[in-house]
């Protein structure tokens, strides 16, 4: 077998990784990216390469001999970010794990060790593969070695051997030396001569091959380069030393010391599983195999049920069943279930097909047996068209995993999941189904591939089950889970299926009326630009604006002139075009997002859009919903609220609207315990007057709308974590000024004050902030060593006590709202939340019971020492509500 040495510039693609991939974090909040981004690549490497021996060099902080022979050596170089030098030992302890020697040497760089290594390897018939994002080590390139060199970030690699640089640069790679000695390197603050460029090195270098060799026949050269040659040779010769990597550093090594692939691999897992890699996991044992622990295949029976009664009894006995049905895309409301699934122990897994549904009612209905499951939402929508109530879900592990970990990068697949938990590598579904546009259906999946997919997934849940109720139990989030979020499932299930209608006349209405706007608000534009243009392109626009028009720059951008929302805001003033465009651009949103966005989706069958609903998407605990974003629905403009007059309420019904005034602020005031807020509460005074009559000391009957809106931005401004400098923002106002107003509230609200500092420290001891209902946020930015990213830390420990109450709140009040409607077999359903805000549609004989029970649900939500206050509308449509 050929022998194989890999050396890796262990600082260059580390560095490389840090800037190629977004932010990551690990729950005790070190930073992970650069490790992430590097570990991918060298198992990409590994894939492709397949090493018998491997090695890692870094640079040693100390200064190298090159430092002592010329001082400016690398002079002016960016110091590392924090962020990245933290992630410097924690790669060191996992290369560690995977028992890869690594390089290190004061006096030395990476590179010098590189070559040392490299030379050895070369010298004992290795073939060599060095993996660098510096091109220096082209000069390294040779028969025996070759230089990957990475680009694209570090997702792909470039090769270069000895050939193929001569061909492609038709110089050797050692002449890469002297173009370095000629042309110098700024990175690296090597001189090289003044005014050499690598156009004019090449082309010396193919006449005279060498600097050595040049600076013997520069008689022959002429002009200004010949002058330069004369009065720079020693810093030619300088430029080409420090630029030489060296190959005979005084290292001891031994090549049997680099062998690869000697390591426990469940060291290596628990090491991923500390930095939250999941993916790396399955990726390690793709490309490693080998003895782990890690199970993969298991044996699992599964067949088809033919005792259904004698099963019903052992589940009743059992009181649970493991649950998962499988259906084909389609209407909301189509009969579309291929096959259910179900388990009382993970291990013997049955399955019915849809024509014998019927015959397994009972049990799914049975509220005494509790199901368990993965993404219960979906199997309760998918029974929905058969008349069979999934009830009773108990346990979904996807929503135990979100309160469990509401920072997961993973969307809570159950894969990820199982390896977390069980340690086990199970298929994704993009692993079954494949992704994008040539991505199959279940139904075009065999059923034998399918139900072996679908065995997993009940095994797992069977199998993390006990460990996710321990974490949740330890957490106290136990009672949030069972009496909060479970419900939920149903709840949101619910108003997924039923929708809410839509007035397609309305919006056929409402789309000619904005295309007649921007039809007139286009040729305006064009008559003030005095030329037609495409608005839409931010480079014409710029060119409109700051060449033709003379507007003053702002912003510039790679591209050109930014003409984003910012820009245009400081314009308002400079040319009444500028109100033309920022109308002309929110109404073609509001046209393509909302009136032709919801015209493409109004289910054909009911007239209605049925959003998906989602309930693990927010770190806050807030719901979030897609396909449209009903949170997203404008209300700040009329013609942003004209979108609401298509929300109607069904035939013979009323939409009731139910919106928590001021929830987060009440939460404030209790959770704090500031006697001045909870006092303002309580004689139900206008808590933005009241807390402009004390920052401004007047009396709170002279308080000023301008004071007010003030206060206003101060009060939620104070929940969010604002500083000085973000509400003289908000409010256009000197940071002086805004600090005197941040100071005097909290001399009027001091308890206000100690809870937020009290959130921060806390936070920073424990890593995360709890709700009124012990929901945890975890912080891992209150630890960065990035003054910004820790004060972004700060702000989310001072807003997420807050913010992810009232989050609480409105869930508890969604799941009794639900209950009650059904308890009382009323027709009226809850069909939609947004923020703090609950619609029931309520048939016309229900309204005034449908009202009661809407308010004192809400109302009753969450006991707490400032009442909570509901803001109560009925309507024909969502509009008439407002």
């Amino acid at each position: 077998m050929e022998k194989r040495l890999i050396i890796i510039d262990g600082n260059s693609i580390i560095n490389r990784a840090f800037y190629a991939l977004p932010d990551m974090s690990n729950s005790e909040g070190l930073k992970t990216n650069a490790i992430f981004g590097f570990v991918r690549m060298m198992f990409k490497i590994i894939e492709d390469y397949q090493p018998t021996h491997m090695s890692v060099a870094f640079d040693k902080k100390a200064p190298t001999f090159r430092h002592k022979q010329y001082a400016d050596y690398k002079a002016g170089r960016k110091k590392m970010p924090d962020e990245l030098a933290q992630q410097l030992q924690p790669l060191k302890d996992l290369l560690d794990k995977f028992n890869i020697n690594r390089l290190e040497l004061e006096g030395y760089e990476a590179d010098d060790l590189i070559g040392t290594v490299a030379r050895l390897g070369e010298e004992n018939d290795f073939k060599v593969y060095i993996v660098t994002g510096d091109k220096d080590a082209i000069q390294l390139a040779s028969h025996k070695t070759t230089t990957l060199i990475t680009k694209k970030g570090v997702g792909e690699v470039e090769e270069y051997d000895y050939d193929s640089v001569l061909e492609r640069y038709e110089m050797t790679p050692t002449q890469f030396i002297d173009l370095k000695g000629l042309m110098g390197d700024k990175s690296d603050n090597i001189p090289g001569v003044p005014g050499v460029g690598e156009k004019t090195g090449i082309k010396l270098l193919k006449q005279y091959s060498t600097i050595e060799n040049l600076i013997e026949h520069t008689d022959e050269l002429k002009g200004s380069i010949k002058k330069k040659i004369e009065e720079n040779k020693d810093l030619a010769l300088m430029s080409k030393e420090l630029a030489t990597i060296i190959t005979n550093v005084p290292i001891e090594v031994k090549l049997e010391d680099l062998e690869y692939g000697d390591y426990n691999k469940d060291d290596v897992v628990e090491k991923f599983k500390e930095f939250g890699f999941t993916s790396l996991i399955t990726k390690l044992l793709d490309i490693e195999g080998g003895e782990t622990t890690i199970k993969e295949e298991i044996d699992l029976k599964i067949e088809h049920l033919d005792n259904v009664e004698d099963f019903i009894k052992k589940a009743e006995e059992n009181k649970k069943v493991i649950i998962d049905v499988i259906g084909k895309e389609g209407n909301i409301l189509d009969k579309r279930v291929l096959y259910v699934f179900l388990s009382l122990d993970g291990n013997e897994i049955y399955y019915v097909n849809e024509d014998e549904l019927p015959q397994i009612k009972t049990l799914l209905s049975n509220p005494e047996i509790k199901k368990h499951g993965y993404d219960l939402k979906e199997d309760y929508i998918l029974l929905k068209p058969y008349e069979i109530e999934l009830n009773s879900m108990d346990f979904d592990i996807t929503i135990a995993e979100y309160l469990i970990d509401s920072k997961s990068s993973t969307s809570y697949e159950c894969s990820a999941i199982a390896m977390k938990y069980l340690t086990r590598k199970i298929k994704s579904k993009e692993d079954l189904l494949g992704k994008g546009a040539k991505a199959k259906k279940f139904d075009e999946i065999e059923f034998d591939e399918l139900s072996v997919y679908i065995g997993d997934i009940l095994n797992t849940v069977n199998g993390v089950y006990p460990k996710m109720e321990e974490n949740l139990k330890e957490t106290e989030m136990d009672g949030l889970f069972y009496h909060v979020e479970m419900p939920l499932v149903e709840v949101l299930g619910s108003m997924e299926y039923i929708g809410m209608k839509v007035d397609k006349d309305q919006l056929n209405e409402l789309k000619e009326k904005f295309t007649t706007i921007i039809n007139e608000l286009e040729n305006e534009i064009f008559e003030l630009a005095g030329e037609p243009f495409n608005i839409n392109s931010p480079k014409q626009l710029g060119v409109v604006l700051f060449e033709k028009l003379g507007l003053p720059v702002i912003k510039k951008t790679k591209t050109g002139y930014s003409t984003n929302a910012e820009v245009l805001e400081k314009l308002r003033d400079k040319h009444e075009i500028i109100d033309k465009i920022t109308e002309y651009r929110q109404i073609v949103k509001l046209n393509s997002t909302y009136v032709e966005g919801l015209l493409k989706i109004i289910n054909p069958k009911t007239g209605r859009i049925h959003s998906s609903f989602n309930q693990t998407i927010t770190t806050t605990g807030r719901i979030s919903s897609t396909e449209p974003n009903m949170q997203n629905i404008p209300v700040k403009t009329e013609m942003g609220r004209d979108i609401r007059k298509v929300f109607v309420a069904d035939e013979n019904c009323k939409l009731v609207d139910a919106d928590y005034s001021q929830v987060e602020l009440r939460v404030l005031a209790h959770m704090s315990g500031d006697e001045n807020m909870i006092d303002a509460f309580k004689h139900g005074e206008d808590i933005h007057s009241k807390t402009a009559s004390q920052i401004f000391d007047v009396d709170i009957k002279d308080v000023t709308s301008k004071q007010r809106i003030e206060a206003k931005a101060i009060n939620f401004g104070i929940i969010y974590g604002k500083t000085d400098f973000g509400l003289s923002q908000d409010l256009n106002i000197p940071v002086t000024t805004a600090k005197a107003y941040i100071d005097s509230y909290f001399n009027k609200y001091p308890k206000i004050k100690e809870f937020m500092d009290e959130a921060v420290e806390s936070a920073t001891e424990t890593g995360y902030a709890t709700t009124i209902l012990n929901r945890r946020r975890y912080i891992p930015e209150i630890k960065a060593s990035n003054f910004i990213v820790r004060n972004q830390g700060k702000r989310f420990a001072m807003n997420a006590p807050i913010q992810g109450s009232a989050a609480d709140i409105i869930k508890v009040a969604m799941v009794n709202v639900y209950n009650k409607l059904k308890e009382n077999n009323m027709k009226s359903r809850l069909i939609l939340q947004v923020h703090d805000e609950l619609i029931v549609e309520a048939v016309d004989e229900e309204l005034e019971m449908a009202e009661k029970i809407v308010r004192e649900e809400m109302e009753n939500a969450q006991s707490m020492d400032v009442k909570l206050d509901v803001d109560l509308n009925t309507g024909d449509s969502w509009y008439e509500t407002k």
